[in-house]
């Protein structure tokens, strides 16, 4: 399993992932599931992906070696797009030419093709945009109203991204608050650990702002777990107890 969050805002682009695949007593696997593509200037793009490895790796690579997209004559990769909606078209169609492949041998292993995806970033000449790229191909835009996707093991991290995330957070903001959500799905399931990968991108600056590995051991990620956990102990102390009934508080 895996964890990954997007927020597409007034600032920018954020967008946080974990590095584990399989997890157990005594196996874990770690494999990168954030890339990008950039151009300084020119364009910069990312994809979070989660579900079977093979079939996202095999997305990835497609999209970077690029595929018939249309009626076009030429293959189109995420380094030759015209922008990000013909960028979640791409994903699209190389998640269908997988699933039309080896859907059906995958299927009898037992393996369903059940991907899905985070695309966020610009083009120039075209705005930033953020998509959640479904298992079928399909796709969804973020909006100032609902500005962030999630994908993996979502319930964990939902609850306080519900309750703080909006279109005019700041960039540093939203990295804490993404940073939060993981580390509530971190404390939650096994299936999700670091290294996390943090990526920000400022709206119309066409490259990356800040990309950052964050390790087990990161000073800021044991800051943030520890005064976290002290702001919620403190929050619920302070919660009076449940009247009896037909008392006010």
């Amino acid at each position: 399993m895996t964890y990954c969050v997007g927020m597409a805002l007034k600032d920018g682009l954020v967008m946080v992932s974990d590095s584990r695949t399989n997890a157990g007593v005594d196996q874990i696997s770690v494999f990168r599931k954030l890339t990008t593509w950039e151009v300084p200037g020119e364009r910069v793009i990312s994809l979070c992906t989660a579900g079977n490895l093979a079939v996202t790796q095999a997305v990835v690579d497609m999209v970077s070696k690029g595929i018939i997209l249309d009626d076009e004559d030429e293959p189109v990769s995420m380094m030759t797009v015209g922008g990000m909606r013909d960028a979640a078209r791409l994903v699209g169609k190389a998640l269908r030419q997988i699933e039309k492949q080896d859907g059906e041998v995958l299927r009898q292993q037992g393996v369903e093709v059940n991907s899905v995806f985070l695309l966020g970033g610009q083009v120039k000449g075209g705005r930033m945009s953020l998509f959640h790229i479904y298992a079928a191909g399909n796709f969804i835009e973020s909006t100032e109203q609902t500005p962030f996707f999630q994908i993996g093991e979502t319930k964990y991290g939902k609850p306080i991204l519900d309750r703080v995330v909006d279109y005019d957070l700041g960039l540093d903001d939203a990295v804490k608050l993404a940073l939060i959500s993981m580390d509530s799905t971190l404390r939650s399931n096994i299936s999700v650990g670091p290294p996390l990968d943090v990526l920000t991108v400022r709206r119309d600056a066409l490259t990356v702002e800040m990309r950052r590995v964050i390790e087990e051991d990161d000073l800021y990620l044991k800051d943030i777990q520890k005064r976290w956990g002290r702001a919620l102990r403190s929050a619920f102390k302070r919660i009076p107890p449940m009247p009896p009934e037909g008392e006010a508080l």
